[in-house]
């Protein structure tokens, strides 16, 4: 089948992609508070098992540049990100009317660190954008981003900053269609909002629907205005494990990609999908979540991954792990090597866990009726749209201290948080050549609280900010989408997303 597309310089789905991975050392520091359920230390924990396993070898690794105020309004709201910028835990009793206007302050709490969070997460989603938009890797991974649920105006599901609509607008300056994929267990509702009326890039969501966070996501939401048709929304019950997931995941994603044709696609991999995630009701396998990724991949279409929900973190760990191997090409053993976070892992200290015997309440009649929907839907879609000729916005400058490490061997240690260059060296590590590719599974977690609001207002005022939904209509279409020239040079770095307001 001809998927359409770009094809990557590095050939077919069983070929290595050249990857560049974006981690900060610092953004395991970060810490919502006592009982939350979003940790960023699951990130540091990823990366201590991509590091054991030999797996940064095989990669650029990046720290990413912080994003910058005005990098982050190129979505967001100018004085909710001032208000990001200056709350501290120290002063927010002083501003609880703002508070309660940017949603911050239960699933969104102020802590220490919270801005320079959220630069380091867009950063890495943004940087990784750029790297794809230069050819400089066929993959980026940033698994500190995919935060869907933040709005223009608001904080939302434990999401400041989306990471993924800045990722967006960013590939958007090089490629005529975006399409964004969510396997998150919540709906991806911020970035879905923000796209809605557009046919430059179309958004995919598989997720819990019905009395589940955020509560979007009806089959029937397709898009609006020239957007039509351009939101796909796959509903989904508890319970679903990894046959019933692929047997929607492929077909779709495959007509998809015929009929839309991306030039990149940025894929969330939020992992509340996985079975026995602490606020999921999923079935997911890792290999099965996984199988998404390297479905994705065999489109050799250029490709961004990122995190996202996930609060079960030895199993968000594993998972994002087992993944960065399947874009890469690479099978690492389920036997886990000892490292500093050895004892999470515990009593089996394997890679894979056993999804468990809960019932899937999605039936092969339920499956079959969302499928030829949706199916129906896109074949509504002739061709792929064009856009207009246009003067592109300048590229964000990429800072030239990314390539270089002072230490070269340092980037092989495994107790190293860094590695630059692209020599390889071999690594004693507990990997082997992609000879089978992975099993893999698709899950996305994400948590995010929005309001159902479609009727977006084109003319409405910029300042109106209220409600995300006033924030939809960006200029995409346009050459005026909010540029500033020095302002892109930020890779951007996210945060997970949130749990189910009770």
């Amino acid at each position: 089948m001809d998927t359409g597309g770009n094809s990557l310089p590095s050939g077919a789905d069983g070929v290595k992609r050249k990857v560049s991975y974006f981690y900060d050392p610092e953004v395991g520091n970060y810490y919502y508070g006592q009982g939350h359920p979003m940790k960023p230390h699951r990130i540091r924990m990823t990366h201590a098992l991509l590091a054991h396993y030999g797996l940064l070898q095989h990669m650029q690794v990046l720290k990413p540049c912080p994003a910058r105020d005005r990098d982050l309004c190129r979505f967001h709201a100018d004085d909710y990100v001032s208000f990001l910028r200056g709350i501290t835990p120290e002063t927010q009793q002083d501003q609880l009317r703002q508070l309660k206007r940017f949603n911050v302050g239960e699933d969104c709490p102020v802590f220490d660190g919270l801005y320079s969070f959220c630069q380091t997460y867009a950063g890495g989603s943004v940087g990784g954008a750029v790297k794809l938009n230069h050819g400089f890797c066929d993959i980026a991974i940033n698994w500190a981003g995919g935060l869907h649920h933040a709005k223009k105006c608001e904080a939302s599901g434990f999401c400041y900053v989306n990471d993924i609509v800045l990722a967006i607008l960013e590939l958007l300056k090089q490629h005529e269609r975006v399409l964004y994929v969510d396997i998150d267990i919540h709906h991806g509702d911020g970035v879905e909002e923000a796209f809605y009326t557009t046919d430059r890039v179309m958004t995919v969501s598989f997720h819990k629907f019905g009395d589940y966070f955020p509560g979007t996501g009806d089959i029937r939401d397709i898009g609006f205005g020239k957007g039509k048709y351009y939101s796909l929304n796959v509903p989904l019950d508890d319970g679903i494990d990894d046959e019933s997931y692929h047997c929607l995941f492929k077909p779709i994603i495959g007509k998809v990609m015929e009929i839309f044709r991306p030039g990149a696609v940025v894929l969330q991999c939020g992992a509340d999908s996985l079975s026995g995630d602490r606020l999921g009701c999923f079935n997911l396998s890792i290999k099965g979540h996984a199988e998404c990724v390297r479905f994705m991949r065999s489109f050799n279409v250029p490709l961004l991954l990122l995190g996202g929900g996930g609060y079960t973190i030895r199993n968000v760990a594993r998972c994002w792990c087992y993944e960065t191997g399947v874009a890469l090409g690479i099978e690492v053993d389920d036997k886990m090597p000892q490292h500093e976070y050895y004892e999470y892992f515990g009593p089996d200290y394997t890679l894979h866990v056993a999804p468990s015997n809960m019932e899937n309440k999605n039936s092969h009649q339920l499956l079959d009726e969302i499928r030829a929907k949706l199916l129906d839907n896109l074949s509504t879609l002739r061709h792929a749209p064009s856009v207009q000729f246009q003067e592109r916005p300048p590229d964000t400058e990429l800072p030239e201290a990314d390539e270089d490490h002072d230490d070269g061997d340092e980037r092989w240690d495994p107790d190293s948080d860094m590695e630059i260059d692209d020599e390889r060296k071999s690594l004693p590590g507990r990997v082997k050549r992609e000879i089978v590719e992975p099993e893999s599974k698709d899950l996305e977690d994400k948590k995010g609280v929005a309001e159902h609001s479609r009727g977006f207002d084109t003319t409405a005022e910029e300042t109106a900010c209220s409600k995300a939904s006033d924030v939809c209509p960006m200029p995409i279409d346009e050459p005026s989408v909010k540029v500033e020239q020095e302002s892109l040079n930020k890779p951007f770095d996210q945060p997970a997303p949130t749990f189910p307001k009770s």
